[in-house]
């Protein structure tokens, strides 16, 4: 990065006229521009120092902002103002602009952030909801009657399909869906599923 030099100004000379100086540049004198830029340099970093307050990102506005001048230089219309304030609103545009960039910069990396982030399992949380739901499911096991518990757990613990469950209990197949039937009733009435 090339690092803003100002020169102070003389105070017993006058100030260049920088009307002419802009007209010289505009047709691409550089000593006009030298002089120029000894003129404006120290008013341009200051604005942009108070708005940046970080001098490095200071320095390379303000160079931006000199060398805007440069190239727009032809652009400039007498009718509309001073250079000076000409000068000054450019480098407080440029200078706005970088505080902008910088906060889109960072908004977007937080959005980023936050859209990578994800929860993290919490296994301690887990076990302890399935021990709850499992414990629950035992107690209203229990409010069954012993053909409707064995029914249940043959089927839906051993992975029995009703016609073995119904050979293991030695009762027929239409008994057997009865009392899966009335136990997942009665379960589902226990467990509170759907109320």
């Amino acid at each position: 990065m090339v690092s803003t030099v100002v020169r102070l100004p003389d105070p017993g000379r006058p100030g260049p006229d920088l009307q002419e100086l802009i007209g010289r540049i505009a047709i691409g004198d550089q000593d006009a521009f030298s002089r120029l830029y000894d003129a404006v340099a120290g008013p341009v970093l200051g604005l942009v120092r108070r708005v940046l307050r970080d001098p490095a990102q200071s320095e390379e506005v303000a160079q931006e902002v000199l060398l805007e001048v440069w190239r727009t230089a032809p652009r400039y219309r007498p009718e509309n103002g001073n250079v000076m304030p000409w000068v000054m609103t450019i480098a407080h545009h440029r200078a706005v602009d970088r505080v902008r960039a910088a906060q889109a910069a960072a908004d977007r990396d937080r959005r980023a952030a936050a859209a990578t982030h994800t929860t993290a399992f919490d296994e301690v949380a887990e076990q302890v909801e399935g021990r709850l739901e499992r414990e629950q499911v035992r107690r209203c096991l229990k409010t069954l009657t012993e053909l409707q518990r064995e029914s249940v757990t043959l089927a839906y613990y051993r992975g029995y399909t009703y016609p073995q469950v119904a050979e293991v209990l030695g009762a027929p197949l239409g008994t057997v869906k009865t009392r899966m039937r009335d136990a997942l009733i009665r379960m589902r009435d226990c467990l509170g599923v759907g109320t």
